[in-house]
């Protein structure tokens, strides 16, 4: 079946990732790394929407410190589909961004938004939801994917279905709220019951439909992009620069989604989702030796188990330590409990304080 020319992706490439720091670095963010096999994250994200969207029907967007380096991965985007924001300014400036260029060069468009940094370990069952999505979107819908909770996840946002939902269908189904991050017992309450999924930050519209929900929910932003000219004009760029820092800092959920009375959802079932969200999701995606150790580079253990070691290019010998993350760089060196992998982000935070060069 051919594809449809009208269905162009966007994939958000912005993050600085310093939860994996010191491997990620703002020139060499969590997305342009290579944790699992010989492609990084950004790459496999490429790799796996390619039977739906081809690469030349794909936008990213990025920040000065990464363009370059994206642009070295991904010979098969066109360059000028390669962009950095002139500022930070959160999801929803950014996706109605894409949105505008997108319905200058096509009216018809329908996008798909994807994140530049999770896992998709079953990327053929994953692409059985994506297809039908830009189905439903074409017909006029917002169209979002719920991951099936598999443990009370507190980190996460969920997305509230109806309660008879079916994990797996390939019908959307009427989204009856989105819940911010629970606590632990609300999270337990979630799972529990069974209509409660995590929002993964995969959306779906035409473009036209979005730039509409901008200016109902988000007139100031919408007003700001609306100004730009064509992407094809040579004043876009300059443009783009004097109108983009001034848009609102907000993220497309509280912006659109939560707001929309028109938004559906897919209740998916399992296609190896996973946001590798620290040093230990890393650790339990690759394979582990015996005593349950994961070791990148050449490592000898004495009585160590359930350790993850980063030391490409050097020996590291451990003994008797257990559950650890050692990651060593030319210029830094990080020591932590596996369990704690997730306070990594604090030591950036830190050294921002600091102003350090370590960034």
């Amino acid at each position: 079946m051919a594809r449809p020319t009208n269905h162009y992706g966007l994939i958000l490439a912005g993050g600085r990732g310093t939860r994996f720091w010191p491997r990620s670095r703002r020139a060499h963010s969590k997305q342009v790394l290579r944790f699992l096999g010989e492609r990084s994250l950004i790459q496999q994200t490429v790799d796996r929407l390619s039977p739906v969207i081809p690469p030349d029907h794909l936008w990213i967007l990025t920040n000065d410190h990464l363009r370059n380096e994206i642009v070295s991965q991904l010979p098969e985007i066109p360059k000028n589909q390669i962009l950095a924001e002139p500022a930070q300014r959160n999801t929803a400036p950014a996706i109605g961004l894409a949105a505008h260029i997108l319905q200058s060069i096509d009216p018809g468009a329908v996008m798909g938004v994807f994140p530049s940094d999770h896992v998709i370990a079953k990327p053929e069952r994953y692409l059985r939801f994506i297809r039908p999505a830009l189905r439903a979107a074409a017909g006029g819908k917002i169209v979002v994917l719920g991951i099936q909770a598999r443990w009370p996840e507190t980190g996460y946002g969920y997305i509230e279905f109806p309660k008879n939902v079916q994990a797996g269908t390939r019908e959307p189904v009427p989204v009856r709220r989105f819940r911010e991050k629970p606590d632990l017992k609300t999270a337990r309450r979630y799972v529990k019951a069974g209509n409660f999924y995590w929002n993964a930050g995969m959306f779906f519209w035409k473009t036209s439909v979005l730039l509409d929900a901008l200016r109902e929910y988000l007139p100031r932003t919408a007003t700001l992009l609306s100004s730009l000219p064509e992407f094809s004009n040579r004043r876009f760029a300059a443009k783009l620069n004097e109108a983009f820092p001034h848009c609102e800092n907000i993220s497309i959920d509280y912006a659109v989604l939560e707001k929309s009375p028109h938004v559906v959802g897919f209740a998916t079932d399992d296609f190896g989702w996973n946001d590798v969200g620290s040093w230990n999701a890393v650790y339990e995606l690759l394979a582990q030796d015996v005593n349950g150790n994961v070791f990148r580079g050449e490592a000898l253990a004495r009585a160590s188990s359930g350790n993850y070691v980063d030391a490409e290019g050097k020996l590291i010998a451990l003994v008797g330590v257990n559950d650890l993350v050692v990651v060593d760089t030319p210029d830094a060196l990080l020591i932590a409990a596996r369990s704690r992998s997730q306070e990594v982000g604090e030591i950036v935070k830190e050294l921002e304080k600091q102003h350090h060069h370590l960034l």
